[in-house]
């Protein structure tokens, strides 16, 4: 097993969490929560030794202007691999912010409920 991590800019800290995914043979599991304003953190613990460069790419790519770019919410991310591939990691990733993204609309669609 290894383990790396790894940092990136972000706009304002996430406003919830979530998990998706599940560790099993191929597959990974990514659990997010908020981070502090200014910083995301990723975590990966994978049962793939020797794919630091691989990690550092993909997330590089996803972080840096891809899927959630340098202004996305700051989050912690914890990404526990057992030999998933990069498309599985991109898909599993993006998952994880679009359940956050539907939890942040309900909540706005509760609290306009709850002041009207």
């Amino acid at each position: 097993m290894q383990t790396f991590e790894y940092h990136y800019r972000a706009g304002a800290a996430a406003a919830g969490r979530t998990m998706v995914g599940v560790v099993s043979s191929g597959d990974l599991e990514v659990l997010l929560e908020p981070g502090a304003a200014g910083h995301t953190t990723v975590r990966v613990t994978t049962s793939v030794n020797g794919y630091g460069a691989v990690w550092q790419a993909q997330l590089d790519r996803l972080f840096q202007g891809g899927l959630v770019g340098v202004d996305g919410p700051a989050v912690r991310l914890e990404i526990n691999d057992f030999g998933a591939t990069p498309g599985v990691v991109g898909m599993r990733i993006a998952q994880a912010f679009a359940a956050l993204a539907t939890s942040d609309r309900a909540s706005d669609r509760a609290s306009d409920g709850a002041s009207a």
